[in-house]
């Protein structure tokens, strides 16, 4: 039984919902090594489907639409790869005006399974909740499977849990107390949480973890045993944690989300195979130098060193099935992003990646001469979903999704300035810079 089967009142209709898209298919013909053997059938299509999105750089004019696709038509594809469909199992989708803006955007980065965050406000605590979230996403996106989660909090119980589990819901995560957006719910203490930990790991739910110690408060350290704990080593500091649980629950399925560093890597290998890391498609480019004066590269947890970032990118490229791709996509208001919203200074943590998931991971997999086919399909597509055991448990219709996806590099194509607009208007990562090009093939 899936998700799908708690949503009786939502109509999941499989006709084709790419409105301007529709005609728009992949090239006619793409080789398993993944380089191009009939890219020219699908240009004319694709071009059409850049400028029909809006796909332009900040300085083309409105007026200069001709002048542009003229240009594009010069370009062909330098490589071409075909995968299955992608799975995203970390992303949030938010509420309200904002979850209509973004979650549409799923299918565009390639995804057609994402696991969603419960860091709503108020925070998704019992499966009834969870269950009617997921319903309003999937009329926004009808051919996305969405798998919830509940938000560990002292109102949940082992018998929560076990009425979760009955009702297809897949994990719990964790948010430290006041480290991240909406997580002023979160735990102090893991300990009070082990007879849930027990219930799900005899009810084979994940827990997914954010793997951060909250920073030392700057006023007034007296009492506190640790005084120096910071955004740049507070996952290091955490590390013990996840070994400890480990230690206490060897079967209870662990996620260490969101790896920022090597320390991190290490320790999902170190532990046995019921611990994995998700890693982000924008922690495969960012270094400390770039969030520093970048607003929009702000993301909690930040972005570490230069060795950080190539361990990630070696253990994402590695096909190690303990590392699979979970984007971390987090939209924020543009206003918020510059910390002009509501009169603060401050900004707000999360990089928006959703219409470009699997693009980014490729070109970051290209730097280091991995954009091949099995190694991408095998951190995109296939370790997360083996992980969470997603055919096992029914948790999508696999026989069902016939489509594929078509990556092709040196398009032309940029990553649009804005998706949305107004209050809802969220500034893309790596916004105005080249990007790989992405087509559904039916």
């Amino acid at each position: 039984m899936t998700l799908k089967d708690h949503l009786p009142h939502v109509h999941l209709h499989g006709g084709d919902h790419h409105s301007s898209d529709n005609e728009d298919k992949g090239p006619a013909g793409s080789s398993e090594s993944g380089h191009s053997t009939g890219a020219k059938s699908g240009k004319a299509k694709f071009l059409r489907r850049m400028i029909s999105r809006g796909t332009k750089s900040d300085d083309e004019e409105e007026g200069d639409v001709a002048a542009v696709a003229g240009s594009r038509a010069l370009y062909e594809p330098e490589l071409v790869i075909e995968l299955p469909p992608a799975a995203d199992f970390h992303v949030h989708l938010r509420d309200g005006e904002m979850m209509e803006t973004v979650t549409p955007t799923i299918e565009k980065g390639g995804v057609n399974l994402v696991y969603v965050m419960p860091n709503l406000v108020p925070p998704v605590t019992d499966p009834e909740t969870a269950i009617a979230y997921m319903a309003k996403l999937q009329r926004l996106s009808p051919n996305t499977t969405f798998l919830p989660t509940l938000y560990l909090h002292p109102s949940i119980t082992p018998a929560t849990v076990a009425h979760a589990a009955r009702h297809g819901i897949v994990g719990i995560k964790s948010y430290p107390r006041g480290l991240t957006t909406n997580s002023d719910s979160g735990v102090l203490s893991y300990e009070q949480f082990y007879p849930v930990f027990q219930a799900m790991s005899d009810h084979g739910l994940v827990l997914n973890l954010h793997g951060e110690c909250p920073s030392t408060p700057a006023e007034d350290v007296a009492g506190i045993d640790d005084q120096d704990i910071t955004i740049l080593n507070a996952e290091a500091k955490f590390l013990p944690t996840l070994l400890s649980i480990h230690a206490a629950f060897p079967d209870l399925r662990i996620v260490l989300e969101h790896c920022t560093t090597a320390d991190a890597v290490e320790a999902v290998r170190t532990c046995g195979p019921t611990v994995a890391g998700t890693i982000t498609a924008h922690h495969l480019f960012l270094t400390i130098d770039h969030w520093a004066d970048d607003p929009f590269c702000y993301c909690k947890p930040v972005a570490k060193l230069p060795a950080d970032r190539a361990a990630l990118l070696a253990a994402a490229s590695s096909g190690d099935p303990k590392f699979f791709l979970g984007t971390d996509s987090a939209p924020h208001p543009r206003l918020a992003k510059q910390g002009r919203a509501s009169g603060t200074a401050k900004t707000v943590a999360g990089v928006f990646t959703q219409p470009y998931a699997v693009q980014l991971v490729a070109e970051a997999f290209d730097k280091v001469g991995k954009a091949d086919r099995e190694t991408l399909e095998g951190f995109c597509c296939r370790h997360g979903r083996e992980f969470y055991r997603v055919a096992e448990k029914g948790l999508e219709d696999a026989g069902k999704e016939k489509r594929r996806i078509v990556l092709m590099k040196g398009m032309g194509e940029k990553v649009v300035g804005e998706v949305g607009n107004g209050d809802s208007g969220v500034v893309p990562f790596r916004a105005g810079e080249e990007v790989w090009s992405l087509e559904w093939k039916e």
